[in-house]
């Protein structure tokens, strides 16, 4: 007797059916050897447990050297330096570099102090204990600074992180022999009718090839699943019943596709029912292509019947089922994929239904176009040329043409940023980013706050982190919105003061207790960036200390030793004080306090983010607003981090 589909529900009501019923969360923890990682989700934060590289070390064979040492070297007028020795991969130098010295340098071997280049050997000559340089340096040329790659203490991967052969060279690089990752759920897969053969065999009349075993198995794979193809079940009860009762205990989630529908031959939904309590708790969604859609609950475990025609249950699967599997493999990004297309001409839908329509993706102008992909939902051309569909609502009759739609992407491989960060390096981004509600697919890169304006004005960054002093108005970061030719395209959203000040060894050795004491000769420096805040910053205190001895900054910059050495994140300053490397350096008090150095306050500096105008209205550009305008943001902010605090401003925006 026909079953009849009393009760058609939508897929949000049989999703949250699903959990009602299931505990959908991740099956267990194992660790991996990094040789078995790849692909792998990470079950835990993980942080560095060392900083990478641990020293500065040369890129390249040839000369450690005081980069001004070199300028204006040539091939017919080279600077000739003094050599004092060499510093070997594996031990660290004995000696320091000063003014008209230089040093052997094996590739990978630590700088000695007092350097800040290393020339290639190609562009020297040795001759009796003296180096001709014959091409000039520029600062941090062929270095590799310590902890540029990464932090100790920082996290580096983190939890839900799918594992590929970049992560697991930060793994190895960073000490990690194995890695903590989440279980895989265990899926028994099935296909389901009399007329399939299994790929490969001869083609009998009347019969077809299976194309649904093949795709939805690597699609459960995608998902971070262990899918195992049990083969085809034949249209029996006896058989169907069996089987399936049969790999209940060995298996998380059983998926079938075919005989879900309600004809005589339909058998599935009696199989799922007969297994055991509560049985069928779905059948039939109110959607097109995909209402003959069974759901069961045996005893805990999950059953799902997906429709036998391949372009249906290759999107119930990925707007139903994807969201569930990739909750239980432990990812912590469970949105599906989508992007902005623009349809070419009008689109009749459903008319009253759900409907789904499969799209192929073409880019032109700068924007992509979504064609419908012609054919039905049992012909398998159509998903070999599509990237994924267009979900439209059932009260939806048409879709005008060039009507913006969203694309929901078959596969996860297709991989859009959802938020590009560029600007001045700061650790309470991240912080930020870990608050918003939905997880967001981020792009960080530290150019630091000119290098960030940039990449607005040029489109590149949605985000901008700054923390620029314009001198003429002592004011932070609002002028130059102006400056960078940002008027009327861009805001300043408030953020945030972080204490900047001078950091020294915990013991303060050389008893520096301000600016000024750089001037000494035994007082060596880490410098920041140029384009960075803090290198503006530096040099508007050196103004003023050239002020007050009435010469030039050039002038008094010649005297600073180190002045040329540069560090580009405000972590690395800090390493390279208490590697002693340094004698002084300006950062934010956070990495002073989490490497136990010597603090002496500056300034409360004032970071805030440019944000171009017409990226205010994207949804995680607003959570980031949100997020800090949050109570619980501006409480947490100076709590985690020291030298951190919020104000009644924070997250406001304003505009020139």
């Amino acid at each position: 007797m026909a079953k009849i589909f009393h009760t058609l529900v939508s897929v949000e009501e049989a999703a949250k059916i699903i959990e009602n019923r299931v505990q959908i969360s991740p099956v267990g923890e194992e660790y991996v050897s990094l040789f078995e990682a790849w692909g792998r989700i990470i079950s835990q934060d993980l942080l560095s447990e060392i900083d990478s590289p641990p020293f500065d070390r040369s890129e390249v064979d040839g000369y450690a050297v005081l980069s001004t040492d070199t300028f204006g070297a040539e091939e017919d007028n080279p600077k000739i330096l003094n050599l004092v020795g060499s510093s070997e991969v594996g031990t660290l130098p004995k000696k320091d570099i000063k003014v008209g010295e230089c040093m052997r340098i094996a590739t990978g071997a630590p700088i000695p102090k007092g350097a800040d280049a290393v020339v290639m050997v190609e562009y020297t000559k040795e001759v009796g204990g003296k180096v001709y340089i014959y091409r000039p340096v520029v600062p941090g040329e062929n270095v590799s600074q310590a902890g540029s790659d990464y932090v100790i203490g920082d996290i580096f991967l983190k939890k839900g992180t799918v594992l590929t052969g970049r992560e697991i060279a930060s793994l190895a690089a960073l000490g990690y022999n194995r890695v903590p990752v989440f279980k895989k759920p265990k899926v028994a897969l099935f296909s389901s009718g009399n007329e399939l053969t299994l790929p490969g065999n001869p083609l009998e009349p009347g019969k077809i090839y299976d194309a649904n075993g093949p795709a939805i198995f690597s699609m459960i794979k995608e998902c971070g699943c262990e899918p195992k193809f049990m083969g085809i079940l034949p249209d029996t009860f006896e058989r169907m019943y069996y089987v399936l009762k049969g790999v209940l205990e060995d298996f998380d989630v059983i998926i079938t596709s075919g005989s879900t529908s309600a004809g005589l031959g339909d058998l599935m939904y009696k199989v799922f029912d007969s297994l055991g309590s509560p049985g069928v708790i779905v059948h039939g969604l109110k959607v097109k292509p995909g209402k003959p859609t069974i759901i069961a609950v045996i005893g805990e475990k999950l059953v799902i019947g997906l429709p036998g025609f391949p372009v249906s249950a290759s999107m119930i699967f990925t707007i139903l089922v994807k969201p569930v599997l990739m909750k239980m493999a432990g990812f912590d990004r469970i949105e599906l994929r989508k992007v902005d297309a623009i349809v070419p001409f009008k689109i009749t839908t459903g008319r009253g239904r759900r409907t789904l329509i499969p799209v192929s993706l073409v880019e032109s102008g700068g924007r992509l176009i979504a064609y419908p992909t012609p054919g039905s939902s049992g012909t398998v051309s159509t998903l070999n040329y599509s990237e994924g569909f267009i979900d439209v609502p059932e009260n939806v009759e048409f879709i005008e043409e060039n009507e913006k739609v969203e694309v929901k992407l078959f596969s996860e491989k297709i991989s859009v940023p959802d938020l590009v960060f560029i600007g001045s390096h700061c650790p309470a981004i991240d912080f930020i980013l870990s608050m918003f509600k939905r997880k967001c697919a981020t792009k960080i890169i530290n150019l630091g706050s000119m290098g960030g304006l940039n990449a607005i004005k040029r489109r590149e960054a949605d985000i901008c982190g700054v923390h620029l002093l314009d001198e003429e108005k002592m004011e932070y970061n609002f002028p130059f919105i102006e400056k960078f030719s940002l008027k009327g395209k861009a805001v300043l959203v408030k953020g945030y003061k972080r204490r900047q000040g001078i950091v020294t060894l915990k013991d303060n050795p050389k008893n520096i207790s301000s600016v000024e004491d750089i001037l000494r000769n035994d007082v060596q420096i880490v410098n920041r960036n140029k384009g960075s805040g803090t290198r503006t910053y530096f040099d508007h205190l050196l103004k003023q200390v050239a002020e007050k001895n009435n010469e030039d900054l050039q002038t008094l910059v010649k005297r600073i030793r180190g002045y040329t050495y540069e560090a580009k994140t405000h972590s690395a300053v800090a390493l390279a004080v208490l590697q002693g490397r340094a004698d002084f350096g300006i950062c934010i008090e956070y990495y002073a306090r989490k490497y136990g150095l010597n603090f002496i306050p500056l300034v409360d500096e004032e970071y805030d983010f440019i944000i171009l105008k017409d990226r205010l209205e994207k949804t995680y550009i607003k959570e980031f607003i949100q997020v800090l305008n949050s109570d619980e943001f501006k409480t947490k902010l100076s709590e985690t981090f020291q030298g951190y605090h919020a104000g009644s401003g924070t997250g406001k925006i304003l505009e020139p």
